[in-house]
């Protein structure tokens, strides 16, 4: 088995601007969304192992809020996923893989998680 190491940030509530019907297109909804990233792994992670040989947490939450264009309509929540895996592909190529996980929060109704999750490699 070879060696991972999964970044992860958790359970952040977004307003997108996203949805395909009327009462969806004019104002922003919330979503709830996880992102994992996939790093290149250092041989050893020893007390003084600095920051450069692995990436910021913060950087995930960025790409997941501030990253996400607010005047932009996504249609799909997955070209929201896909905007996400793009930016961090982008910020780092020690990032190999990228998850996404979205949840439609607005239309629950008995608290069940509806939306997708995206996953994908570097190319």
């Amino acid at each position: 088995m070879t060696d991972t190491l999964w970044l992860e940030v958790d359970g952040l509530t977004v307003q997108v601007l996203t949805g395909i019907y009327s009462e969806e297109t004019h104002l922003p909804q919330p979503l709830r969304i996880s992102v994992r990233a996939k790093l290149a792994m250092a041989d050893h992670y020893d007390p003084t192992t600095p920051l450069s040989r692995s990436k910021n947490y913060m950087h995930l939450k960025f790409a997941a809020t501030e990253g996400l264009p607010k005047d932009v309509h996504f249609v799909l929540i997955e070209s929201v996923a896909d905007h996400i895996i793009d930016t961090l592909f982008l910020q780092d190529d020690k990032v190999e893989e990228v998850e996404v996980k979205i949840v439609k929060l607005a239309i629950a109704e008995e608290g069940e998680e509806i939306g997708i999750t995206m996953r994908r490699a570097r190319k």
